[in-house]
């Protein structure tokens, strides 16, 4: 579009003033030179082509047309089939550091899966970052080790090392936090952790993995003879960008940067909708309801998967694998060979935004802030007050007054994660992993007691800062550990700590911390 074509634009502007005499003043052109800082433009001209994304913020806050900002035409080919929302959306694409490497051939295929529009396309790209900490520090407190991540990247490792799974060339055990070295100048910006094995995600959606070399390892032992000390590409994922990768028990599963879920192993008589051996370490696309549905989340338990799905109606979680307990969701304890759409959530009118899987039972967090646990419920992890299985997603009503973003589970234990960052937990107390340290004399007292429904963990309100991410072991071999990560990158951990997976010294027969101690690393 030429704004020049229909003479000089005029700026509408809509407030209800009186005329005002336009005051005659003439301004030199020296004295504009001296005022403006656009570096060699000339004075009164907006540099359009240089911060395209400043105008489209200016045309969408101020209801402008871009008419009325163009003096002259720009210098660049503007894109006139799409609208100005969908331009600012596809600017907005452009930021993202998953979206910037791809083809163009590739974004139309994405912006197809995602429903035909850019602004569906940010929505997927954005939700996928919140769920996930994708591209953020975060710590993940895994089956007797630990991995955390900077925000730039780098990776430090330590506790349990038998199978190599710190990545440092040794089978000895780490106590305190330990650079994995191999990996400087790479940028890590996903990781997970599973018994004896390590998979970490760089910026360019190449895996390392390291420890265990099966990727369908049981946590009991049986596969996998071999270790990887160093952390090693694999090289079966070479041709797809991943961006998350989940460790189940039997399975590991991917998930790519268009949204398709992959798995690994644990395919022999269909249970994950294709037919595989135990050791498989080919990937295999996840078939049935998710093949067209951009996936942005995956979440893996003990022999089950969640998927937190973006389509243009809005999100929905799908479950496949073993139903145990009820925790596919769907109302019984049925298995799923192919990914099933959990159904309740449309009755409950919410919109999942983070899902959690732990080994025997599972969460949701709403747009809304509500909170649903489903699965088996023993000790109490699901927050209701007792210890009964709920097949289908139930509401938390302990926390119907506490608007959640966030919720982390484990073994029989559940974390949730306050607007204001104020903690909440409840389930097993084995191993003081809940945080609730009301010790009594002999030092124990009820900090190893079940909690039935969520409890305020009092001891992280006192580090006096917003807690945003909460990891704890998803194992049930190991002894659980919880770490608590804060909006300025502060980690605190508590829980097990017999193998030095807390990052912090114990000392004499200390085999675990009740509170939260603050680990030495900064991960801002």
């Amino acid at each position: 579009m030429d704004a020049t074509a229909s003479g000089t634009p005029t700026i509408q502007f809509h407030h209800n003033l009186p005329e005002q005499p336009i005051p005659t003043t003439t301004i030199t052109f020296e004295r504009r030179q001296q005022r403006h800082c656009f570096g060699d433009s000339i004075p009164g001209e907006f540099p359009l082509a240089a911060s395209p994304h400043i105008v489209l913020h200016v045309l969408t806050t101020c209801n402008l047309d871009p008419q009325d900002l163009a003096k002259q035409p720009a210098d660049f080919t503007p894109d006139t089939e799409l609208s100005l929302p969908e331009l600012a959306a596809l600017d907005m694409c452009q930021k993202r550091a998953i979206f910037r490497p791809m083809t163009n051939e590739e974004r139309l295929e994405l912006k197809r899966i995602c429903g035909g529009s850019w602004k569906l396309v940010l929505r997927f790209l954005l939700a996928g970052e919140a769920c996930s900490r994708r591209e953020k520090s975060q710590a993940i407190a895994g089956p007797g080790h630990s991995i955390a991540v900077t925000s730039k990247g780098a990776v430090y490792s330590f506790g349990s090392n038998s199978s190599g799974q710190l990545g440092h060339g040794t089978t000895d055990e780490e106590w305190r936090p330990r650079p994995i070295r191999l990996l400087e100048g790479i940028r890590i910006i996903q990781a997970t952790a599973g018994a004896g094995r390590t998979m970490l995600i760089s910026d360019s959606g190449r895996v390392y993995a390291l420890g265990k070399d099966s990727f369908g390892e049981n946590e009991f032992g049986g596969q996998g003879a071999k270790i990887v000390k160093t952390p090693q590409l694999v090289e079966s994922l070479k041709n797809i960008f991943v961006v998350q990768a989940a460790i189940g028990n039997f399975f590991t599963a991917v998930l790519s940067r268009e949204g398709r879920v992959y798995t690994f192993s644990w395919g022999n008589d269909g249970k994950l909708g294709h037919q595989t051996e135990p050791n498989d370490v080919e990937p295999h696309p996840l078939l049935g309801a998710l093949e067209n549905i951009p996936v942005v989340q995956i979440a893996a338990g003990y022999c089950y998967l969640l998927a937190l799905a973006c389509q243009p109606t809005g999100m929905s979680v799908y479950s496949v694998g073993c139903g145990l307990g009820g925790k596919l969701g769907h109302g019984s304890r049925n298995d799923e060979k192919y990914p099933r759409l959990i159904e309740q959530f449309q009755h409950l009118n919410l919109q999942p935004m983070v899902v959690a899987a732990g080994a025997w039972h599972a969460a949701v967090v709403g747009r809304d802030g509500r909170v649903c646990t489903w699965g088996w419920g023993r000790y109490g992890c699901l927050g209701h007050g007792n210890e009964e299985c709920e097949s289908a997603p139930k509401v938390v009503e302990a926390l119907s007054k506490v608007k959640a973003v966030h919720v982390a589970t484990g073994d029989y234990t559940t974390f949730v994660v306050s607007e204001e960052g104020d903690v909440y937990s409840f389930g097993c107390g084995e191993s003081a992993s809940l945080g609730h340290n009301n010790a009594g004399a002999d030092g124990e007292g009820v900090r190893h007691a079940n909690v039935l429904t969520p409890e305020l963990v009092t001891a992280l309100k006192e580090v006096n800062e917003r807690v945003v991410q909460i990891s704890l072991t998803n194992s049930i071999y190991w002894n659980a550990h919880t770490f608590a990560l804060t909006e300025s990158g502060k980690l605190y951990a508590f829980g097990a700590g017999d193998k030095g997976q807390l990052g912090i010294e114990l000392v004499g027969s200390q085999t675990e911390r009740g509170n939260p101690e603050r680990v030495d690393i900064d991960l801002s």
